[in-house]
């Protein structure tokens, strides 16, 4: 657990909803708990594959908000920092000990910029993402006032249709204005798809991002031209990092959801047509039976309040004979047509979103071998700004 934070004086079921030692029977509900062996094990999978691959692996830090799993991804999966979407994102992972921060987003807000213009001082290698030339005086003027050094990488809308300016002449326009700008530094291309990961087909995948990978490598062409090196090169996540990671054009993965999976991902299929099966379901919403007044109906704990269910509805962890089927703020609706559960029976909810879901929940609970052996604060709960 973050070594910043005590808990002795917490009460389970008040403050926090187990603590180590405990038996996971007796974790309060619901919440979000931890395979501690699947974790481990994606992580250092992802690792492998993007050593194999000959690239480096920058986690996707909004996915958990945790300082404590940052920390587990580069011990056990050697990533070479993190990303997240915003300032104050990038802010709890510098103060909890992450060296190379990258705010994969638009940074506009002047606060926000001197925020950000900050963080060097806190340790932390600081980079963001520029869509707008515009935005180069004013991260300039914030790194000059404050003695630091902000990194800068040109954002590409490769398909996405948010953020992002057309692959060519308007990156290098961009990264001009940047290299020549006071406390600044040009260090490359920010190009992600994030619709993309989750088209089901292998091969629509592999198509759209074959787009981006032509957009990309004919940008750094320019770039080159002009004298202009990319020491990143970053984007891909869990649903394509394959085909970004041997495309010899892009440097840098920015994968997220691999670490925990959810049932969402666990749609897309592999080049065979089968789900996608490098990694395990590590992260599950633990849920309690608080009423079965009807024999064929159970009802839980865990309602809207308790996931994200924008990608779909969760399913029940290795459960075949009962299935989450609605749910309204406080109440989970599971079918149970044999009349299976009892009262207080805890169920595994794999949650459709993860993202999202991990942002309503204060607390992680690591479990093996049946026993809680940690807590970790979902560290950047909150920080939206």
């Amino acid at each position: 657990m973050n070594k910043h934070i005590d808990i002795d004086s917490f009460e389970v079921g008040y403050d926090i909803p187990a603590k180590p030692g405990m038996d996971e029977a007796d974790i309060q509900t619901p919440c979000l708990i931890i395979d501690l062996d699947a974790l481990e094990k994606n992580i250092k999978t992802m690792g492998d594959l993007a050593k194999d691959m000959g690239v480096r692996h920058r986690v996707h830090g909004k996915m958990h908000k945790s300082v404590d799993v940052a920390l587990l991804q580069e011990k056990l999966g050697d990533s070479c920092g993190v990303c997240c979407q915003k300032v104050s994102e990038a802010e709890v992972f510098a103060r909890g000990g992450i060296k190379d921060v990258l705010v994969s987003n638009q940074v506009r807000d002047l606060a926000k910029i001197d925020r950000l213009a900050r963080l060097p001082k806190l340790g932390a290698r600081t980079i963001c993402c520029v869509d707008d030339i515009e935005n180069v005086a004013d991260l300039s003027a914030a790194a000059v006032k404050h003695g630091t050094e902000i990194e800068c990488l040109v954002e590409i809308d490769c398909g996405a249709g948010r953020c992002g300016v057309a692959a060519g002449q308007p990156v290098v326009d961009i990264a001009k204005a940047i290299d020549a700008a006071e406390n600044l530094k040009f260090s490359g291309i920010q190009a992600y798809q994030g619709a993309m990961q989750h088209i089901q087909s292998y091969q629509e995948r592999q198509e759209k991002t074959g787009i981006a990978i032509e957009m990309v490598a004919r940008t750094l062409k320019m770039l080159k031209a002009e004298g202009l090196e990319s020491d990143i090169v970053g984007g891909a996540g869990t649903g394509s990092y394959y085909f970004e990671g041997t495309s010899g054009v892009f440097n840098e993965l920015q994968c997220g959801s691999y670490a925990f999976m959810d049932a969402d991902y666990q749609t897309i299929h592999d080049k065979d047509g089968k789900p996608i099966s490098e990694f395990e379901n590590s992260l599950f919403i633990l849920t309690s039976v608080m009423s079965h007044a009807k024999d064929d109906k159970a009802i839980c704990d865990a309602g809207l309040k308790a996931q994200s269910v924008d990608s779909g509805l969760p399913y029940i962890f290795a459960r075949d004979d009962v299935k989450y089927i609605k749910c309204s703020d406080e109440h989970g609706v599971i079918a149970d047509p044999t009349n299976a559960l009892r009262i207080n029976d805890k169920l595994k909810l794999v949650p459709g979103h993860c993202d999202p879901t991990c942002n309503v929940h204060d607390w992680y609970v690591g479990v093996r071998n049946g026993k809680v052996e940690t807590l970790w604060p979902v560290s950047a709960r909150g920080k939206a700004y």
